[in-house]
């Protein structure tokens, strides 16, 4: 039987063995200079003048709201499109999530209706570039900067991609995450970027019980440092991490080859002038394909590859959303989460994996199986 494909795989070798033993051998375990290490380079990649680590990417969206002043009774505008942790980090400011539906081209929030949802309690626009595509930041940064908005960027599945040649998160206040299946991974980890020094400041209070200098606590914060284990492996790849983006776009390329001409299937759309990391390589399984999206992703799993839905089901159709009063319409987004579907691209791929994935889906495409 063929060796099953995985949906994702973390780039893990030698080197990241031999730094966390160098780590658990030097007896400094807790945020020290490795970290501090990290957070330089990492900055300097991104390229912000700041960068503070954390220890997830949910905590770094919560310090970011909170070094921003986002409090009880303020709005921020997101997608209802996202990982609840977009959401859900706005809720833990004592603030509210406003949802804007989607473009359906890039599945990211939509520049043309962010406008409408501002009111007086309007405090920030928080976009995700999700899947690895970059926003439209452009219009986002205007609407920002006429209204007086701070600008936050969940970039949690997105570190590398470009928008007219800046990198993401480099915006306004930018947020990562390195869960085990982002595009370089500590784990867990996170990190917030920026270029104000102020919301730097606060930023590191926030992460390390709101202190200022050892036992010196100036405001309310919480235990969300990165660990020296998690930075030494940070740092090995981010090392790795343009290589390994550069196979992503090229796996993506590949199989947008393999599939653009099967009916009623909508490979990702990747604007001019973006880099689009590939985080995810998600296809639209529309009416017009053979089956359903649900049977297609059975049918792909019984023959060894494995696919995923994000996300079948909008924030705001969550049970805890509705349960506190949400009941919006935002029909891109509910279609949407009823026909994407996210196919193995990762480094970790063989050529022989591509195959089987675009043989695969043409078969299945060919087949008469009914929906």
């Amino acid at each position: 039987m063929s060796k099953t494909v995985t949906l994702s795989m973390p780039v893990m070798t030698d080197e990241e063995i031999a730094a966390v033993a160098s780590v658990l051998r030097s007896g400094k375990l807790a945020q020290g200079p490795r970290v501090e290490d990290f957070e330089q380079r990492f900055a300097s990649y991104v390229g912000t003048k700041y960068a503070i680590a954390t220890n997830s990417g949910t905590s770094a969206l919560h310090t970011a709201l909170l070094a921003h002043g986002i409090g009880k009774g303020d709005e921020v505008i997101t997608t209802p499109f996202s990982f609840i942790a977009t959401a859900n980090s706005i809720l833990c400011c004592a603030a509210k999530p406003v949802f804007v539906d989607i473009d359906e081209k890039t599945f990211d929030i939509h520049p043309d209706l962010i406008e409408e949802k501002i009111t007086p309690n309007t405090k920030a626009v928080l976009p995700v570039h999700l899947y690895g595509g970059p926003c439209e930041m452009a219009p986002i940064m205007e609407i920002c900067r006429k209204h007086g908005l701070a600008l936050i960027e969940d970039a949690a599945q997105a570190l590398g991609a470009e928008y007219y040649g800046k990198k993401v998160g480099s915006f306004g206040t930018g947020c990562f995450s390195f869960y085990a299946t982002k595009n370089i991974t500590t784990g867990e980890g996170g990190m917030v970027t920026t270029n104000d020094k102020r919301i730097a400041e606060t930023a590191r209070m926030i992460r390390d019980h709101g202190q200022s200098a050892r036992y010196i606590h100036q405001i309310i914060g919480y235990n969300y440092r990165m660990t020296e284990i998690a930075a030494a492996i940070g740092l090995c790849q981010l090392d790795k991490l343009e290589q390994s983006n550069v196979v992503r776009i090229s796996n993506a390329a590949y199989l947008t080859s393999k599939l653009s001409g099967i009916r009623g299937i909508k490979t990702p759309e990747v604007k001019a002038r973006v880099k689009h990391v590939f985080h995810q390589y998600t296809i639209r399984v529309t009416k017009n394909f053979t089956v359903t999206r649900d049977k297609l992703k059975q049918q792909l799993e019984e023959n060894g590859i494995f696919a995923a839905v994000y996300y079948p089901l909008p924030i705001h159709k969550q049970p805890l959303y509705e349960r506190i009063g949400y009941d919006a319409f935002l029909p891109i987004s509910e279609t949407i989460s009823e026909e994407v579907l996210s196919l193995p691209v990762h480094p970790n791929l063989t050529e022989e994996d591509l195959v089987r994935i675009g043989q695969s889906m043409q078969s299945i495409s060919k087949s008469r199986i009914t929906r």
